[in-house]
């Protein structure tokens, strides 16, 4: 079950000016479930992503990456699932190719001026009988679907939808924000098999917007891990519709500006965290938080090395208070002159080690009743500077690997 997640309420889901969307069910992998997703984004909006740093990446990353390089202003989003057309080499990349032509000759744009995204199984080729059919199927659906509706068009093995929304006063007037992320495993996006789509009908320059989006991607998918794998196919991407005549953001320097960029920022946490809590298999949701590093950098390579510890994973599924086991960790997470006398830690509030040994205070009981939680955060001292981060991250339970044994299945 996911922790502390549910099924967002359609209504809570605010349409955004200058976006259509439309699903079908193409029957990719499975029968029956919603499976391709297109959007249609009105012309003169500013359109961003980031992707996976995988050498190996999907046939659809590529052609994303080079469609934002040519600059013609993207005017629509394809999205299946059931098949990551990842490991498919020159095949691969003409069916993604094929993909963005179809929607192309459909809504009478170029092929360049559409991004494609695929998710599921890798190794697999795309069933392009019936994709292309349902990409037909989707374009003549469009318009202002449900939010809730794409959400689910993107699932693989999530077990309910993620969406997030947000209306802002703003300038002179309102903004809207609202996006779909999806993943459940194979997740440590590394970006900038994890899908995020943010989207506002602010008016946002395209250099502005992909500054913000990397800086977003930072502080929200690149802080999340569920298992240390970074999928083939990690996007998120960031459309300003420019829809709403509230804010007028030419350079980041305007008087809304942070306000505009901390709230797609808080939805982007948002959107990243579902994914983490709907994590395959999870029954806890942790925050690592790492403070008086040296560098941010030194933080994250703590954090990582507790939110990727199997054995630190397993105890907390079992709400077991191992937490040398924690320690232990920091030890090796690569910082050869740590000094493990200025180590704190805390789980929760409760004062676990000081200067690098157990605390005289701290009671077993104390670290159990912690651990019986849903919500838990390991809190780091590493008595080094003034550096911090943060990361989210899951237990490993008895699920994940059977979903995983059977995910083809």
């Amino acid at each position: 079950m996911p922790v502390n997640l549910n099924v967002p309420a359609a209504e809570s889901l605010f349409p955004v000016a200058g976006l259509d969307m439309g699903y079908a069910m193409a029957h990719i992998r499975k029968p029956n479930r919603k499976d391709v997703l297109v959007v249609r984004i009105a012309e003169g909006s500013s359109v961003s992503g980031v992707f996976t740093t995988n050498r190996f990446c999907a046939a659809p990353v590529q052609v994303c990456q080079a469609n934002l390089k040519v600059g013609k202003g993207i005017r629509a989003l394809v999205v299946n699932t059931g098949c990551a057309n990842a490991g498919t080499g020159e095949r691969g990349l003409a069916d993604a190719r094929a993909t963005t032509a179809k929607v192309a000759e459909l809504l009478s744009v170029q092929p360049e001026q559409v991004l494609v995204f695929s998710t599921g199984v890798i190794l697999e080729n795309l069933p392009m009988d019936r994709l292309l059919p349902g990409i037909e199927q989707a374009v003549a659906g469009l318009g202002q679907a449900n939010w809730l509706d794409a959400a689910t068009s993107i699932m693989t093995t999530d077990t309910l939808p993620k969406a997030s929304s947000r209306k802002l006063a703003v300038g002179s007037g309102e903004i809207t924000i609202t996006g779909v992320s999806k993943g459940a495993g194979m997740i440590r996006p590394n970006m900038a098999t994890m899908l995020g789509y943010l989207a506002t009908d602010a008016t946002i320059a395209q250099p502005v917007l992909d500054r913000w989006t990397t800086a977003m991607a930072d502080a929200s998918f690149n802080r999340i891990t569920i298992d240390g794998d970074t999928s083939t196919n990690d996007s998120f991407v960031v459309i300003a519709t420019g829809q709403s005549k509230a804010v007028n953001i030419q350079t980041g320097q305007e008087p809304e500006a942070a306000q505009v960029f901390e709230a797609l920022k808080a939805e982007s946490i948002k959107l990243a965290q579902a994914i983490v809590r709907d994590g395959e298999g999870a029954t806890k949701f942790i925050t690592i938080q790492v403070e008086q590093a040296g560098t941010e950098e030194e933080a994250l390579k703590v954090a990582y090395a507790i939110g990727h510890s199997p054995l630190v994973k397993t105890a907390f599924f079992a709400s077991d208070p191992n937490l040398g086991r924690i320690l232990a960790a920091v030890g090796y997470a690569g910082i050869d002159d740590l000094e493990q006398t200025r180590i704190q830690l805390y789980l929760g509030d409760v004062y676990v080690a000081q200067n690098g040994g157990r605390h005289p205070d701290y009671r077993e009981e104390q670290g159990q009743a912690v651990m019986n939680d849903a919500e838990i955060t390991v809190r780091v001292q590493l008595g080094r500077g003034s550096a911090s981060t943060m990361v989210w991250t899951t237990d490993f339970s008895h699920e994940y690997v059977t979903i995983n044994a059977d995910y083809r299945s």
